[in-house]
């Protein structure tokens, strides 16, 4: 069983309880126009060029089999996007390492077997493993073999998930899943398409089956100002969290940064981040004392 992995975090703080090691997954079934890992999206190997660090030397041109490299305006590589393979032979013998692959192909158990070195910290912390992307319920054989391992081990497992799929799929994770980190969009399906590239119809029903099921989980908000910040959307948000009953009243906060958009000049892919503002500390409390008045209990991820 193998997956395209895009990177292993240790020692994180903010996925999960405890210390953790964050698996990121490629490919995903939704294009947030905030998303701030673009090189999770595509389910394909793809090349990256980091423009800061490359001294336009040029061996990368010669060493491309496809002949997908050329030197640009500026004395910098361009790719080819059409006949790039990512099959590496750039990257590797990238001196200055300003090409690289995302994605490498792993096996269960390679991937285990990294998580397995920050055990200790798992046992200090009340920590473990949480698998990311893109979204881990496209990859749900593997994350399921992996979670299995990890919790044969006493390691806690934790799924960071969008919700847009076939409920068959979430269930047949959620046995091997000790927590579920749940992204709530928006409430609208209009809106939610206009946003993500898919109707939010998946995502609300598995909502409801991951609280139905016993499992531990946080809903949590990414908040885009201009676009999911508004007081329709939160207070149908928070409504939609009553719904579900007392353990689902409380959500998460996750502001919007633009940190990620320096991935997107790497993969030469239009950066839909480039005309959104992060969200301030003014409006982020804004938002945060509205779901308080509705009764929901609201924290802020930093």
């Amino acid at each position: 069983m193998k997956a395209l992995i895009t990177n292993i975090q240790g020692f994180s703080i903010h996925d999960g309880p405890g210390i953790r090691t964050l698996v990121f997954l490629k490919g995903c079934s939704l294009a947030c126009r905030w998303c701030a890992n673009p090189e999770t999206i595509s389910p394909q190997k793809e090349l990256g060029h980091l423009e800061q660090l490359c001294t336009g030397c040029g061996k990368c041109i010669v060493r491309c089999p496809e002949q997908a490299l050329r030197m640009a305006d500026g004395g910098r590589p361009h790719i080819d996007r059409k006949r790039c393979t990512a099959c590496g032979e750039c990257a590797t013998n990238c001196a200055v390492k300003a090409l690289v692959i995302y994605g490498e192909e792993m096996g269960v158990r390679e991937v285990f077997d990294q998580v397995m070195r920050d055990s200790l910290f798992y046992d200090e912390s009340g920590g473990g493993v949480t698998v990311s992307g893109g979204e881990p319920l496209l990859h749900a054989p593997f994350v399921r073999e992996l979670f299995g391992m990890c919790r044969s081990s006493g390691i806690h497992t934790c799924m960071e998930t969008s919700g847009n799929a076939e409920e068959s799929v979430l269930r047949e994770l959620l046995p091997v899943t000790d927590y579920v980190l749940f992204d709530l969009k928006h409430q609208d399906a209009t809106e939610h398409r206009k946003l993500t590239g898919k109707s939010n119809e998946n995502v609300l029903r598995n909502a409801r089956t991951v609280v139905g099921s016993g499992v531990d989980f946080l809903f949590r908000l990414p908040l885009i100002p201009g676009l999911n910040d508004g007081t329709e959307n939160i207070l149908a948000t928070a409504r939609f969290l009553k719904e579900l009953g007392e353990p689902a009243q409380r959500i998460e906060l996750m502001p919007f940064h633009r940190i990620g958009s320096g991935k997107y000049k790497a993969l030469t892919r239009e950066n839909k981040t480039a005309d959104l503002a992060a969200a301030g500390s003014e409006q982020v409390e804004a938002v945060r004392l509205l779901f308080e008045e509705q009764g929901i209990r609201c924290l802020v991820s930093h």
